[in-house]
């Protein structure tokens, strides 16, 4: 007689104790909070006026609709990438970089740049090149740029940044969203001196020719050339441009 013992049955995946940590709340919230706040940093004109830019923690809480413990953990997480910066009795400001730094990162984008401009002579349609233009289409002899600086401001800002989505690079994207807040910030600043004005309009239809064309090598140094004209022009005159 065999005293063999019981098999025991294998539980189904019905039954089975899976370890599964339940995710707090505030974890979700704060992740949100985070990628609100960010995302409205970025859209901030923070270099419009000498004064620095301030956020309010219960005003951020109050607007956000979420308590102040998630809003914390998201201005700690901002804090840690660069974002804002928390100053005792004065609270949480908006971090603006200095002259040198924008420079640098000018160069880094005007790098970043020239390699999309060289992507898109190779990899984008020719509708999504061609549709570049349409962006100063309401501008040119009879409507001159410098006659209409804000209008101007807005098409030139997001013409830089469709020229970057056009490369179809996550990475391009990833890396100048990090600049992104500081270079459109200095952009707006001297879009408005006749110096850049004048030659900026010919500049943007020159690389767009040179997209068109497929001509990969003129593409890449018209686009970095660009926006090394603007470092050159920041470097010289940055302490200007605030007076």
């Amino acid at each position: 007689m065999s005293l063999r013992k019981p098999t025991k049955a294998l539980p189904n995946m019905a039954e089975a104790d899976i370890a599964i940590v339940r995710i707090a709340p505030e974890s979700s919230f704060k992740n949100k909070a985070y990628d609100a706040l960010k995302e409205a940093i970025l859209k901030m004109d923070i270099y419009s006026t000498p004064e620095p830019v301030m956020l309010d923690e219960r005003a951020l809480s109050e607007r956000l609709g979420v308590s102040r413990t998630p809003i914390r953990e998201a201005i700690a997480m901002l804090e840690q990438d660069g974002f804002v910066k928390t100053v005792p009795r004065r609270g949480i400001m908006v971090v603006r970089r200095t002259k040198s730094e924008i420079v640098d990162m000018i160069r880094a984008w005007a790098a970043l740049e020239s390699m999309a401009a060289r992507l898109i002579t190779t990899t984008a349609r020719k509708k999504d090149i061609t549709a570049l233009r349409d962006f100063f289409k309401d501008f040119g002899k009879d409507r001159l740029p410098q006659d209409h600086v804000e209008e101007y401001s807005r098409a030139n800002i997001a013409f830089h940044q469709a020229l970057i989505s056009l490369s179809e690079s996550p990475v391009l994207v990833d890396l100048t969203n990090d600049l992104l807040l500081h270079v459109r910030g200095y952009r707006q600043l001297t879009i408005g001196r006749k110096d850049r004005t004048a030659t900026s309009l010919p500049e943007h239809l020159g690389m767009i020719e040179a997209l068109e064309a497929r001509d990969t090598e003129l593409a890449e140094k018209r686009a970095r050339d660009h926006t090394l004209g603007l470092a050159a022009y920041v470097e010289a005159h940055g302490q200007e441009l605030f007076t």
